[in-house]
């Protein structure tokens, strides 16, 4: 049908009209040209890119040591391929750095936590009122009114709170909201 000639036109159809026409892809109608069997590659299947001068059980030997002079919990594949490339003068792309480093399982899975753990659990008080506050503020919606800006102070004193923002019950004599006498 590809080489059929056009009526109108008197030229032929082409491959790409037809094969668009009958919603084939054109790669079956040339794997079906070649005929059955099996097609040999014209490479064979290998690393691509420029090679190093370097193998990869040599190189792996030196991403090992630099992830042990690393004074770091776990270090990503940039950072290796960079003290590689800048401190140690290795040639080598960054992707065979990747590969190799997962192939062998060097990848940091997470960055892990340093420093000191949480010294409170979550729970601030002071011995005596008017010691340490808190501040936040966050931009809102209003529909009435559309976007607008909330300012939020709290007191950290004892373990009664003015107002604990989940329902609307206020103590009497205390009025959080009176140091904001309106929503921005």
């Amino acid at each position: 049908m590809s080489c059929t000639a056009s009526a109108a036109t008197a030229r032929p159809y082409g491959v790409k009209l037809v094969c668009r026409t009958w919603e084939q892809p054109r790669s079956s109608y040339y794997a079906f040209r070649e005929g059955p069997g099996p097609h040999p590659r014209l490479a064979p299947p290998g690393i691509r890119g420029p090679k190093t001068g370097l193998s990869d059980s040599e190189l792996l030997e030196l991403i090992r040591a630099d992830l042990a002079a690393s004074p770091f919990q776990g270090e990503g594949h940039r950072t290796v391929w960079a003290r590689l490339r800048v401190r140690d003068g290795v040639k080598v792309g960054r992707r065979g750095v990747l590969r190799l480093m997962r192939e062998n399982n060097l990848l940091s899975l997470s960055r892990g936590r340093h420093g000191n753990s949480n010294l409170h659990q979550g729970e601030i008080i002071t011995q005596a009122p008017n010691v340490m506050w808190g501040t936040d503020g966050a931009r809102v919606f209003n529909v009435e009114d559309g976007w607008g800006w909330l300012f939020v102070a709290v007191e950290h004193s004892g373990t009664s709170s003015a107002w604990d923002g989940t329902s609307a019950k206020r103590e009497p004599g205390l009025r959080p909201w009176s140091l904001f006498p309106k929503v921005c």
